[in-house]
């Protein structure tokens, strides 16, 4: 069954949705189907140190600040999480979050598995996805088709990806990634915010 093209508005508390997997598992492209059925929801870009890819756009991808920026805002208190993953730091800032929840709109942010484990300590009521690829195989070739890194960095890469996946147990849904099943993907996070709209008793979403 087809669900309908725009989310409904049923609960008044405005949810914080977090998104998190291994790398190379899609997040990004499942985010960015999801941007384009739900113009409704602000998607908080995550912040980082490291140097932009090709095709990568400043603001829409990433917002890429110099490592003084991005200890400016540690200092004072205003990245919800940050963490060095492969020697670059990554975070994400509150203001953005303030300003959805404020304007009673749903956010979503991405965060890699040691990130999501912050937030949870921080905001227990933001609702937790664990996005899964089908298989270790399948997500060591979405790695290697990616030709971002070197063979040793994907070695790395899955490695931890082995270790990230048994943290699964610890977030409140998993979404399968299927090859060719990204539009199954993204309406499962849709029903799962349905779902959470349904609740009798709302989360209450509290950024610090």
């Amino acid at each position: 069954m087809k669900l309908n093209s725009r989310l409904p508005t049923l609960s008044s508390s405005p949810l914080l949705v977090v998104i998190s997997g291994p790398s190379g598992v899609g997040k990004d492209a499942v985010l960015s189907r999801l941007k384009s059925t739900e113009p409704q929801i602000r998607f908080i870009i995550t912040m980082t140190t490291r140097t932009r890819r090709p095709k990568e756009i400043n603001g829409v991808d990433y917002r890429f600040v110099s490592n003084e920026v991005f200890e400016s805002l540690r200092k004072k208190n205003e990245l919800l999480e940050s963490a060095n993953v492969y020697g670059n730091w990554y975070g994400i800032p509150k203001q953005p979050i303030r300003e959805a929840l404020k304007a009673g709109q749903d956010a979503i942010v991405k965060v890699d598995v040691q990130g999501a484990a912050t937030v949870k300590k921080i905001i227990p009521e933001a609702i937790f996805i664990f996005l899964m690829p089908p298989s270790l195989d399948e997500l060591g070739k979405r790695l290697h088709q990616r030709y971002t890194e070197k063979p040793h960095e994907l070695e790395i890469r899955i490695h931890t990806a082995t270790s990230e996946i048994k943290q699964a147990s610890k977030f409140d849904y998993v979404v399968i990634n299927n090859k060719d099943g990204l539009n199954t993907a993204v309406e499962e996070i849709r029903a799962i915010i349905i779902a959470e709209k349904c609740r009798v008793k709302p989360r209450k979403i509290t950024i610090p």
